[in-house]
């Protein structure tokens, strides 16, 4: 292994501009990732087996390391050691998609809970993003998304009754709130706004989390022919979960 691996960093010194040597090292690191030889959860060589193996400075490999953990490809352990870092899901951003569907597209199991469906008088943030007045009725559900038993999305989801008025009358074991509204009234107008953020006591307590872990929220609100009907928070646990979309500009352009 010593051999191939010092010629992998002699190698990347060829070009005329070559990249850093801890950049060479964090290179090496993600090919033998990518690679499959090193994956998820496994503990990777020690700084000086590195040291020892690459023909760099610990120096260098630290750097390289402290970069890697800081991008999320890998997690230091004090006292323990250095693992490749379990992949995190991605959902997308742009679009409407059924976590469900990405779930079990990536072979894990799904399952839901409703953990609240009633309806209540619209507070002030809730009737604004609605364009109702303050006090008006509205249903609201929230619900909890698991990956293979871990929960990876908490849904906190507010209805507009004049949008959808037999939503509260529906049984949400049998078919989740999103893909009824999907079903009967398609949005069509999105507004998506992502905001990084603590999760509340009761949140943290509904995702099994920490409280001070951090999470990534997206906040959807949707229009079916002018008429709002829903304003949503998805909130996920950073360390489970990522957002993210890619796309054809010429495309979204024409389906805006």
């Amino acid at each position: 292994m010593k051999p191939n691996a010092r010629s992998h960093i002699s190698s990347v010194r060829e070009p005329a501009a070559p990249a850093a040597l801890y950049e060479q090292v964090k290179n090496f690191i993600r090919e033998r990732v990518s690679a499959g030889e090193w994956k998820p959860g496994d503990r990777i060589p020690s700084e000086l087996n590195l040291v020892d193996t690459l023909g760099v400075s610990r120096m260098t490999i630290n750097r390289a390391l402290r970069e890697l953990t800081e991008q999320g490809a890998l997690v230091r352990l004090s006292g323990v050691g250095t693992f490749v870092a379990e992949s995190k899901p991605q959902s997308t951003l742009l679009m409407i998609a059924h976590i469900g569907d990405e779930i079990r597209a990536r072979g894990h199991s799904y399952d839901y809970e409703i953990l609240l469906q009633a309806r209540e008088t619209a507070s002030v943030e809730v009737a604004a993003a609605l364009d109702l007045p303050v006090g008006s009725s509205v249903y609201h559900v929230i619900c909890v998304h698991r990956e293979d038993g871990l929960p990876v999305q908490l849904e906190d989801r507010y209805v507009n009754p004049a949008s959808a008025p037999d939503f509260l009358q529906q049984d949400f074991t049998a078919i989740r709130p999103s893909q009824y509204l999907l079903d009967t009234v398609p949005a069509h107008e999105i507004e998506h706004v992502v905001e990084a953020e603590l999760p509340t006591p009761t949140e943290a307590k509904w995702l099994d989390i920490r409280a001070d872990q951090p999470c990534l929220t997206l906040v959807r609100r949707t229009w079916a022919r002018g008429l709002p009907v829903t304003f949503a928070r998805f909130v996920h646990p950073g360390s489970r979960y990522r957002l993210g979309c890619r796309f054809q500009p010429d495309t979204m352009q024409q389906q805006s």
